[in-house]
């Protein structure tokens, strides 16, 4: 495919390519911590939330796949966006000043690879029970997945909660600067609006580290109820 292939070797394409699935994947992040926040609301309705997403059946295997060959495209084209910009300049700078650009921005693809590590062992702790599998396969008191018990459990333990917060400050960094280079990417330019483009990613990421950390802290305080046998 030529379009294809003229994509992922230009800047301009690979910083569209970007843009567009960054943006599918902060959108699942956000969602995804809206249905974390309902462990507030209770074993039932985390447990409900949960039971609901497997009743999903295919069409969550589905979803599932689709984010999955998004992060994976998210993830190759970072890689060869850093490729094409090391090629345009082989020589490198003479002398680097840090305060031209962002911090976020320079550590976009590491920050990215870090949160790819987090992911891959939130999915074996959360989504497929290989860390703890004896907590993977509690069941509430309706029979159902156990979701609730799984996580206060795991975040009582503090190498586990404090991991998963320290995860979230590469992930708070990737999203502050993502979010608001996503206009940039897909060339949008207006100078009314600029300032509210650029606020969109703080903004945002800010939200969602705050809401994200605030659930192992809240649990390794005692302020989320231990769950009860039964319940």
């Amino acid at each position: 495919m030529v379009w294809l292939r003229r994509t992922f070797d230009s800047t301009v394409g690979m910083k569209w390519l970007m843009g567009i699935t960054g943006l599918f994947l902060t959108l699942f992040v956000f969602v995804h911590m809206l249905g974390n926040l309902q462990v507030y609301l209770g074993p039932d309705a985390l447990n409900t939330y949960a039971e609901t997403l497997q009743h999903l059946g295919e069409l969550l295997w589905v979803a599932r796949v689709g984010l999955f060959t998004i992060f994976v495209v998210h993830i190759v084209s970072a890689i060869r966006l850093s490729q094409l910009n090391r090629s345009a300049r082989p020589q490198g700078y003479a002398v680097i000043t840090p305060q031209v650009s962002r911090y976020a921005s320079r550590t976009m693809l590491m920050g990215g690879l870090i949160v790819l590590g987090f992911v891959v062992y939130h999915l074996m702790h959360f989504t497929l029970g290989l860390v703890s599998p004896e907590q993977f396969h509690l069941q509430d008191a309706k029979g159902r997945h156990d979701v609730y018990a799984m996580v206060v459990i795991g975040f009582r333990q503090p190498l586990i909660a404090f991991s998963y917060i320290l995860a979230m400050v590469p992930l708070m960094l990737h999203l502050q600067h993502g979010a608001s280079s996503f206009f940039q990417s897909l060339g949008l330019n207006y100078p009314k609006y600029n300032n509210l483009f650029r606020a969109v990613g703080p903004v945002l990421s800010a939200i969602i580290f705050i809401g994200n950390c605030s659930i192992p802290l809240a649990i390794l305080a005692g302020l989320v109820p231990y769950p009860v046998a039964g319940h």
